[in-house]
């Protein structure tokens, strides 16, 4: 029997708005205008020296998007901190913490509460072996990670690109495989600012770059994969293959989980059924199905936060293959070593 069709959340649906400029963008659009202006006049305040970002002392990398929704900044985060290590270099990672119930400043170690420190830093956490720091104000994590662990050379902030108040020495765009959609300005498009804008190079999912994209912006394609295992709650993989057969529930509380849905099925597992929640979903209130003889399957970023609830679910981390240039361009914009690297390019 065929896998039932997930309920679209609210994000689908905007997500569909945003392809084109059909009626319902254009009914949106004095309110993509009255937020332009907002955004503009935040960016102004910096442009025109009244307010002045703050840097940390070491590199700066941002890796952000200008498009709402799930364009892939945290793999890439990731790959970055990787490449580093592999250099020789000691990175660290900041972030807002997006989702946590916490205001403060504070490490998210890999035994973290996803509540408190959000479920993004809790899986860079624990899949980097870096200090990461959050904080609504990124210079007040950079600050405080450094103080930390001093022999931090480099810092990765994970998105941030339109957080001004931090000084940053490099700036990486991503785009997943819709591009800019419409072009215009949320909410009657997907843009959180106009496009394009001076960034130091481009990864995107499509097969060309983003419409609009200055021809000497480095631009380097990208790639999105599952890794061929999943992860159990204590670390133990799983091989997909091993999973062909099984009846399985397949859940996603991201901004684009047909996405991953379709690459579950392209592994030849049989979806029996499929749930998309919002993007950041807590799983508190979540209820699983009353089919309890399906194997429960998901996101490595929502196991963080389903694992307490559901400890027999299985975790598809995400791979990504980006393009060799990239790495060329961070040691040469970093003055890196280029000994060769044993890495998954």
């Amino acid at each position: 029997m065929p896998a039932p069709a997930h309920q679209g959340t609210r994000s689908d649906r905007l997500r569909a708005i945003w392809r084109h400029r059909g009626l319902a963008a254009w009914a949106l659009r004095p309110l993509a205008s009255l937020y332009g202006a907002l955004s503009g006049l935040q960016r102004a305040l910096y442009a025109w020296d009244l307010r002045r970002p703050q840097h940390p002392g070491v590199p700066v990398v941002v890796i952000g998007n200008v498009i709402a929704g799930g364009a892939g900044k945290t793999p890439v985060t990731l790959a970055t901190v990787a490449h580093l290590q592999a250099r020789g270099r000691r990175p660290g990672i900041i972030s807002r913490g997006y989702g946590r119930s916490t205001q403060d400043v504070r490490q998210a170690t890999p035994d973290a509460r996803p509540q408190e420190v959000g479920d993004e830093p809790l899986l860079m956490a624990r899949a980097s072996g870096v200090p990461v720091f959050v904080a609504r104000q990124r210079i007040d994590a950079a600050r405080a990670l450094l103080a930390a662990y001093p022999d931090t050379d480099i810092l990765i902030c994970d998105d941030g690109l339109q957080h001004h108040a931090l000084a940053r020495d490099l700036e990486v765009c991503v785009f997943n495989s819709d591009g800019v959609g419409n072009g215009w300005l949320l909410p009657a498009g997907p843009l959180r600012e106009p496009w394009p804008r001076p960034v130091s190079a481009v990864l995107h999912a499509a097969a060309t770059p983003p419409a609009g994209t200055p021809a000497d912006t480095p631009c380097f394609g990208l790639q999105r994969q599952l890794a061929p295992f999943a992860l159990t709650r204590d670390g133990q993989r799983v091989p997909l293959a091993g999973l062909q057969g099984l009846r399985l529930h397949a859940l996603a509380a991201i901004a684009r989980p047909e996405d991953f849905f379709a690459m579950l099925r392209a592994q030849s597992l049989e979806l029996a059924h499929t749930e998309a929640l919002p993007d950041h979903y807590n799983f508190e209130s979540w209820q699983r199905s009353s089919d309890l003889g399906l194997q429960v399957i998901c996101t490595e970023k929502d196991a963080v936060k389903l694992w307490p609830h559901v400890p027999q679910a299985l975790a598809v981390p995400l791979h990504l293959r980006i393009a060799p240039g990239y790495f060329d361009l961070l040691d040469a914009r970093l003055c890196l070593s280029s000994t060769p690297l044993n890495t998954n390019r």
